[in-house]
């Protein structure tokens, strides 16, 4: 999902080398805990458990929604998805279209963006209801499937009830998983927040960021390597309702468990993620170069990943970087990560199977994703819905803090509007080419007081 994007945190060179802590060690008083998740792989991690009052927790209303989706590949290249639900197609439509969008409060809409990159572009081009399996003549000549066999065929049939997340009840964590050379304390602003809220939260610094352990064999930093590090911590502190909450890199990483953990997994943000495409690493990056090298380029680095992460490259966003101590990666360890990037089951068909409810949050100057990936994210995945930030960059958490932690706490807490009625004629069933499906909401996310526009 994020390839070469994550020439990602391009900065964080140092021959710091990281503090490692046994596990059987006292907690520190300030949440943070260090656990052998393998011999000799130890990881940091923050558990913040807020004081409740013992009460009675009252029942949490669901919504029930029927998710029919059939996916089909073919040699081509080209993906075509038929959403079968009428229920959660509905409920789609409502929302993206509707006031009950999540975070509907706080947005204004962008109307000089479109997916041009889509294989349908225009609400005229798109296919009719009713023409699943039947007449095609008025479908452009894009949308015309061909005749072989599909390469792959997917079928997705399941009841999922989804519900508000609220902090005062037990049920309810939040993870946290940072990019290639973050560290859990580029998310200081959110977890003090969902804290103060009295939300129970994780987050974790992977092998070699932040003070986790930092092995020195390139193995320990491939993405399955990484994957079965988050899986074990998820295990070990999951609840009944999970919400995924990644950056970047970490975007991979939720969408991994999002898809091995169906009915764990109760939401998802995807913050500057990218599209739903395999990982693969990029053959001519500067990267691949020798560890030494790396070090010597770390000046030049730090000084484009500034320029290329931030909106602004002021004195303020120089002392960001240096208040969250989050790019400090040894050289070995940022090549290796860089090198590592390849999981080729996580396609575009493996993200069209995720059921979980999505909220992916776009930083509008971001150099790293460009929007369009977002925007094929959101259209791959069968609930999802993009914020688009109009003054943040790659680092959007920490440029905009105050207004990403009310899109994820708006997120938390939304509830899916009841499903329609279901519809007299049994032959109705809208079909959609990958990109085709009703049209997004893209929008726009200001300070709350900024003042709605009309809709695109």
């Amino acid at each position: 999902m994020i390839t070469g994007v994550l020439g990602n945190l391009l900065c964080c060179t140092s021959k710091l080398t990281n503090v490692v802590v046994p596990e059987n060690s006292t907690e520190s008083t300030d949440g943070f805990k260090f656990l052998e998740v393998k011999p000799g792989r130890v990881l940091r991690v923050k558990h913040t458990v807020p004081d409740r009052a013992v009460v009675e927790q009252p029942t949490l209303p669901e919504g029930s929604f029927s998710l029919k989706r059939k996916i089909r590949l073919y040699e081509s290249g080209q993906l075509y998805i038929d959403n079968l639900g009428d229920a959660v197609s509905g409920a789609q439509k409502r929302c993206q279209n509707g006031d009950t969008e999540p975070n509907s409060m706080v947005e204004v809409d962008l109307t000089d963006c479109s997916n041009s990159s889509s294989p349908v572009s225009n609400p005229e081009a798109q296919t009719e209801p009713g023409t699943a399996g039947g007449d095609r003549r008025n479908v452009p000549a894009a949308l015309h499937v061909k005749k072989s066999k599909p390469k792959r065929t997917v079928v997705i049939d399941c009841e999922r009830k989804i519900s508000a997340c609220k902090g005062t009840h037990p049920d309810v964590v939040l993870f946290f998983i940072h990019g290639v050379g973050g560290s859990l304390d580029i998310w200081r602003h959110q977890l003090e927040f969902f804290s103060k809220q009295g939300y129970e939260t994780i987050a974790v610094d992977l092998v070699g960021h932040g003070a986790s352990s930092a092995p020195q064999i390139a193995a320990a930093y491939t993405f399955y390597a990484l994957a079965e590090d988050i899986r074990l911590i998820f295990r070990r502190y999951a609840r009944k309702r999970n919400v995924l909450i990644g950056h970047s890199y970490g975007v991979s990483f939720c969408t991994f468990l999002a898809h091995e953990y169906p009915e764990q997994v109760h939401k998802m943000v995807l913050i500057n993620g990218g599209a739903p495409t395999s990982l693969e690493p990029s053959v001519c990056s500067i990267f691949n170069l020798p560890s030494s090298v790396l070090y010597c380029l770390s000046p030049l680095l730090t000084w484009f990943f500034l320029k290329a992460g931030f909106a602004r490259q002021g004195c303020r966003e120089r002392r960001m970087l240096r208040e969250h101590r989050a790019f400090h990666v040894p050289s070995f360890v940022l090549r290796s990560m860089m090198s590592g990037q390849y999981w080729p089951e996580g396609d575009e068909v493996y993200h069209a199977e995720i059921v979980v409810p999505t909220l992916l949050v776009h930083g509008m100057h971001d150099r790293f994703v460009h929007v369009e990936d977002d925007q094929q994210m959101t259209e791959t995945l069968l609930m999802g819905f993009l914020k688009v930030v109009a003054d943040g960059s790659h680092m959007v958490m920490i440029e905009c803090p105050d207004l990403v932690n009310i899109l994820l706490h708006e997120f938390v807490l939304w509830e899916p509007p009841p499903p329609p009625p279901p519809k007299k004629d049994p032959k109705t069933r809208p079909e959609t080419a990958k990109g085709a499906r009703a049209p997004l909401d893209l929008t726009i996310v200001r300070p709350a007081t900024a003042e709605r526009t009309a809709k695109t």
